[in-house]
């Protein structure tokens, strides 16, 4: 993500789009791309990606815009656009729903410890981009959002 030019690099991934998530997402690679699948297991990886917190409010990419320890909804939902498994989308729509510290809307970032406590309690770019990936679920994975009745 970051190179100096001396020899220096930092590996991260922005929580925002353009990321390294977001790559099949602008159409840049496919979603099973193996080099992106590579990038993507060190992006969603507290081990490699040092701005991917987990905490009892959840997990996800965060970045340093607003500082350690807080998880970008952003993040969570290009994670489950890109995805290309059930369970992981699904646990990404969970998070989702349980992070909105009751307002119902996407936050720009919440704390990894507490989803009361978040940044932004109105962010369009956030709230548009749920909205688009339930317009993509319910054409390309209905089943996921709709239940039978």
């Amino acid at each position: 993500y970051e190179c100096d030019g001396f020899g220096s690099a930092v590996f991260m991934d922005d929580a925002n789009i353009p990321s390294l998530l977001s790559l099949p997402y602008l159409g840049y690679t496919a979603r099973d791309d193996p080099v992106y699948l590579a990038t993507r297991a060190k992006v969603l990886s507290p081990k490699t990606n040092p701005w991917y917190f987990k905490g009892p409010a959840g997990r996800g990419v965060g970045g340093p815009h607003v500082g350690t320890g807080h998880i970008w909804p952003m993040a969570i939902m290009v994670q489950a656009l890109t995805s290309t498994d059930d369970a992981e989308i699904a646990e990404c729509l969970t998070l989702l729903a349980k992070t909105t510290a009751g307002t119902y809307f996407m936050h720009e970032s919440f704390s990894r410890l507490t989803a009361d406590v978040y940044t932004r309690p109105w962010f369009a770019w956030a709230n548009s981009l749920f909205g688009e990936l339930i317009i993509q679920l319910a054409t390309e994975r209905p089943h996921l959002i709709f239940k039978d009745t």
